[in-house]
Parts: structure tokens; sequence; C-alpha cells
């Protein structure tokens, strides 16, 4: 059994919100850098060539990558072998937010009631996700997205007898309907299976995965391709401009789901997705 206290967490929260801030993913990075390489329309061109410049700038001068800097939502996975000592996890996570929010000078987004639209100054409360796994390490995810995105983000439950081409028809939807209120070029996670509550979670937690990694399911990364493919077709383009990148990554997952239903969950994102992650 291995203690670890509540204030290294609180000091991992921090460390990681400011780096989700501050630096774009390499995978991101890298993949905007490989569509402004193919990119064609002269428009589309110079928007990629801005998010890139945007991107090392952020990172150079510790500055926000966008202005809106999210609402967290904190991924750990805790050790079955780990005891927590010294406070409450809750409450050392949400500290850890408002201390990251604070010194990194990042717009606080998040208001105490959705009818009560009062801020609450502090960028919290996060929304946090526990995971028991085996061992005595702590993983930590934080995932500040902004609601440019989130508010296009959709579900739907499918009868069970629903093709393919039916999901498809319904992710595609949602990547038009989103335009370029979403700031692409877009990375989507997409969940198929579950339940309404958890498809919704795995969508947004497939996010997390590079997206230069497919699913190692044979079946699901063809259609990871597929949905790439289909979607860059729509020519929305960065910033819905126009051109062939309207998005850089899809990440599908799959999970088990009843008989009489079929969740397909759509989590979209943008430009600036961001997470960090670290193990205590």
């Amino acid at each position: 059994m291995r203690e670890i206290n509540v204030s290294k967490i609180r000091e991992a929260v921090t460390e990681l919100c400011l780096k989700a801030n501050f630096e774009l993913r390499k995978d991101i990075l890298k993949a905007l850098r490989s569509a402004l390489s193919k990119e064609t329309a002269p428009r589309a061109k110079n928007l990629l060539k801005a998010l890139v410049e945007n991107a090392v700038l952020a990172k150079k001068k510790c500055i926000a990558i966008c202005q809106d800097t999210g609402f967290v939502s904190v991924y750990i996975e805790l050790g079955s072998s780990v005891m927590l000592s010294g406070g409450d996890l809750t409450e050392a996570v949400n500290n850890g937010v408002e201390d990251a929010y604070r010194k990194g000078y990042l717009r606080k987004s998040v208001v105490g009631s959705p009818f009560i639209r009062k801020n609450t100054n502090t960028n919290t409360p996060s929304v946090i996700h526990v995971d028991i796994v085996e061992g005595e390490r702590i993983k930590i995810t934080v995932s500040p997205k902004g609601f440019g995105s989130e508010n296009k983000s959709s579900i739907k439950m499918f009868r069970p007898t629903a093709s393919w081409d039916q999901m498809k028809d319904f992710i595609l939807d949602v990547v038009k309907k989103s335009g370029p209120d979403a700031c692409p070029p877009l990375i989507l996670g997409i969940a198929i299976g579950g339940t309404f509550d958890h498809a919704a979670y795995l969508a947004k937690k497939a996010l997390l995965r590079p997206i230069d990694k497919k699913n190692p399911k044979r079946h699901i990364s063809i259609l990871e391709k597929e949905i790439f493919k289909s979607a860059n077709a729509l020519k929305i383009g960065p910033m819905g401009l126009g051109g062939k990148t309207t998005v850089i990554g899809v990440n599908i997952e799959e999970f088990p789901t009843h008989i009489a239903g079929l969740p397909v969950a759509v989590s979209v994102s943008c430009h600036a997705t961001r997470s960090a992650e670290r193990t205590i």
C-alpha cells in the first residue's frame, strides 16, 4: 500500500491545467502542420498557418492557446493500492484548478448555477471522473474544453436495427451543423454503444487519445478513416471558410450495449483540443 497526500494531486492538477492551456498537444500540432502542407485553398492555407503560429507563440510566451480556457474535466486512474491522505480528493482537484486559473491569468468561465448565472470566479467546480485500476500510482489527465465546440456536440439513441450508413449520416450532420461555430479544423470523439450517459462520457474521453493512434480494433479503425474522409469532403474548411481541412482527427470507441438500444455520441472539439497528463 502506497500513501499519497492529496496535496500532490493539487499540485499536479495545477501544473496540468497550465500546460494544457499553454501547450498544444504534439499530435495536434503535427496534424495542423501536415494539413498546412497539403491544403491548396489560399484562405485555408493562411488560416492553418495562423493556427500553427498561434500554438508556437502560446507555448513560448506562456499565454492561452485560446481565449476560451474551458470547463475543466479531470480523469483520474486511481491505483487500488493507493491510500489517499491529508484531505478530500475532490477538494484537492478543484483547488488545483483554481490555483492554475489564478496563476496563469486564465479566463474563468464557470457559473455556479445554470439559472442564476453568477461566475464562481475560480473556474470550478470541475467535472471529475475516477476509475479504480491496479497498482500504486495515480494517473491524472486534465482536459479544459471550450464551449464553442462543446455546444455542437450531440447524442442520438438509435434503434438496434440502425445501419452504419444511418449512424454515419448522423455524425456528418453534426459536423455540418457545427459549421464555423466550433472553430474547425475539428477533432471528433465518437462513441457507439453503452448507455445514454456512458456514450457521452466515452465520446469525450476519446478526444484524449492521440489522433495519430487509431483504434486497435480493425473494424473501428476502418470507420475512423471513413468518417475522416467524408467529413473533409464537406469542405467546411478552417474556420468555415472552405478548403479540404474540416477535420484533422477522428477517434471512435465502442462499448457493449443493450439489445434494445444503440446510442451514438459525438463530442465535437476544435483545433485547440487541449489535454495534459501526469502519473504520480
